[in-house]
């Protein structure tokens, strides 16, 4: 666990790695955009490598922006975590970016929750 810089990546963008109970939590901080990928692949490889979890969680409860690019890494991420059997969560965002995972379909393949509380709590119970 801990902050993780990938070098090259973008100044803005970071990312926290956390286990929790039944899964793994990536905090994603600052822009997800096409600089963002190699920090954001080696991340997510990083925290399923560690634990091994059924359960990736995405924080975007401090990222700033999301553009195109950004969503094609999240749909990567997803991609590779539903062929390992994992299931994807995202937490924390805002209307704008909600509203965008279910004008693209994204909502249907990642289970949206309000805030990180709420996300850890149904990782916790589905766990149990």
């Amino acid at each position: 666990s801990g902050k993780f810089k990938e070098p090259g990546m973008n100044a803005t963008f970071g990312v926290e790695i956390r286990a929790i109970k039944g899964g793994v939590v990536l905090e994603l901080s600052g822009d997800i955009d096409g600089t963002a990928a190699a920090g954001l692949s080696a991340a997510y490889e990083r925290a399923v490598a560690a634990s091994n979890p059924k359960v990736v969680l995405l924080d975007f409860t401090t990222t700033e922006y999301v553009n195109s690019s950004g969503i094609a890494l999240i749909v990567s991420v997803l991609a590779k975590a539903r062929a390992e059997h994992r299931k994807v969560l995202a937490s924390g965002l805002s209307d704008h970016y909600r509203e965008i995972f279910e004008i693209t379909r994204l909502s249907d393949f990642i289970e949206l929750h309000r805030d990180l509380g709420a996300a850890v709590s149904r990782i916790a119970e589905s766990d149990a």
